[in-house]
């Protein structure tokens, strides 16, 4: 049987690199990327590229190595991204705009560099990773719910869009998982005479522990596996704690201020 190619970004660490590894382990030969290849060098876990979402030049040229070494990329796993954190009314608009840029502008990069790939081929499969915060506006993570929503709405228009080309397109939304993002997110400062001072300084605190105490990324891995061995997969996959995967039932369930009364009082708010 041909060896299928995945080309994974964000596969350096977290949960492309949980995904990367297990993948690998389970036959496929994979492709990772990262921004900065050089603060990697004794990564051996797969095969590593230098690739940033926001910057299409060197996405054009990681792709384009794919299918000279390889011929073909199989499954795409748009996995890279960035936290924030903040006050809408605090956080900086440029900081707004990079965690747009890389969250939801980027992966649309990735996906029109590989599409037309996939197109010839007949075949292929694209994986979103969004978030289960993407379902929800969270106080002091507008931004950050706001992009990975848009993402998974995006992937709901492409799989329409290229329903007629072979190509299958998913969302995949985790929820809290124990990785180093809270290192590279960007949190608004907290201001001591910012209005908001007290209720973001407290869930932030909240937002870091759940982290902390999130699942194994591996989780996220084998629901990857899964999504490819589907042969028609679903529009929505979540991956999560049952409370966080119960917390989408209830946002479909509940009136709209009554969700709003359970998200004020998990964050104390």
């Amino acid at each position: 049987m041909e060896q299928r190619v995945v080309l994974i970004t964000g596969g350096s660490s977290g949960i492309g690199k949980a995904i990367g590894t297990y993948l690998k382990a389970k036959g496929f030969k994979v492709y990772g990327t990262t921004r900065s290849k050089h603060n990697y060098p004794g990564f051996n876990d797969f095969n590593l590229l230098e690739l940033d979402v926001c910057e299409p030049p060197t996405i054009k040229t990681a792709v384009e190595e794919v299918i000279s070494r390889e011929g073909q990329i199989d499954i795409l796993i748009n996995n890279a991204g960035i936290g924030i954190t903040g006050p809408i009314e605090e956080t900086p608009h440029k900081e707004i705009l990079k965690a747009f840029e890389t969250n939801l502008h980027g992966p649309i990069h990735v996906i029109k560099a590989v599409l037309p790939y996939m197109r010839r081929r007949g075949s292929g499969l694209i994986i979103n990773i969004t978030s289960i915060a993407g379902y929800m506006g969270l106080p002091y993570r507008g931004i950050y719910s706001s992009s990975k929503g848009a993402l998974g709405l995006i992937t709901e228009a492409l799989r329409m869009e290229t329903k007629s080309f072979g190509v299958h397109i998913t969302n995949l939304a985790p929820g809290d998982f124990a990785t180093n993002i809270a290192a590279g997110r960007y949190h608004s400062p907290i201001g001591e005479v910012s209005p908001y001072k007290e209720g973001y300084g407290n869930t932030l605190q909240m937002i870091n522990e759940h982290v902390d105490k999130g699942g194994d990324p591996d989780m996220v891995a084998r629901k990857v596996l899964q999504i490819i061995r589907t042969r028609k997969p679903k529009v929505h996959y979540k991956v999560g704690s049952p409370m966080q995967k119960f917390s989408l039932v209830l946002k479909r369930l509940l009136p709209d201020k009554v969700y709003e009364r359970l998200l004020l009082n998990h964050y104390k708010l």
